[in-house]
């Protein structure tokens, strides 16, 4: 109850630091996208360099996020940003390409062959057929790495208070440094329903996305 209480009694500054979680998210895996999904399609004509360019992302996705936080002190340092919203958004960026690269390459490697000689019998140019048969096609399995990135970033986020980012994680920050449980369950439960609340928004929007005919065949 005192917990109920505290949200309530603070629910202003929970809004504001959850726009603030909700902005550095955004921006974060909106870059990573018009990065990550480019990135994709062009290593599904090569093997080696598929092999290479997930191997990086998937290194890169093993790195502690304080640690990533961390070394972005120093290496921002020199242009002014070496804390604050500018290496959280960078740190998300990176830690969103793995998932979005993978399914990317997976959804455009594993378009029906046939269907892409039918386009070619069509006339179609290579970025024709990408633009009007392979993405469409690809872009459910996209929207999963999408949802995926924008789900897990959600958390990672909380840990960019540390580096005085901002948003829900400030909660779980001060809860820890001042033993207030009730800061930290605030915390930790904005950030979770903020979680699910992004999935299932992201969930209606792969659905909207989705050509009738492929809900059709999946039905």
């Amino acid at each position: 109850m005192e917990i109920l209480t505290y949200m309530i009694d603070n629910r202003d500054v929970i809004f504001v630091r959850a726009g603030e979680h909700i902005a550095i998210v955004a921006v974060a895996v909106t870059i990573a996208i018009l990065t990550a999904v480019p990135i994709g399609i062009a290593i599904t004509q090569s093997k080696k360099a598929a092999d290479t360019v997930l191997y990086l992302a998937s290194m890169m996705i093993t790195v502690p996020s304080v640690a990533l936080f961390g070394l972005m002190i120093p290496l921002l340092s020199g242009i002014g940003h070496g804390i604050g919203y500018v290496p959280a958004v960078i740190a998300i960026i990176l830690y969103s390409q793995l998932p979005i690269i993978r399914n990317t390459y997976s959804a455009i490697a594993d378009v029906d062959p046939h269907l892409r000689e039918a386009a070619i019998g069509m006339g179609m140019r290579p970025f024709q057929r990408l633009r009007e048969v392979e993405i469409p096609l690809a872009v459910p399995v996209i929207m999963a790495g999408v949802r995926t990135a924008v789900v897990m970033n959600i958390g990672v986020t909380a840990i960019a208070a540390y580096i005085g980012a901002g948003g829900l994680g400030t909660f779980i920050s001060r809860g820890i440094s001042q033993s207030d449980p009730r800061q930290l369950i605030t915390g930790a439960v904005t950030v979770s329903l903020l979680a699910i609340t992004a999935d299932l928004a992201l969930a209606l929007l792969q659905r909207l996305l989705t050509s009738k005919g492929l809900q059709e065949a999946k039905a």
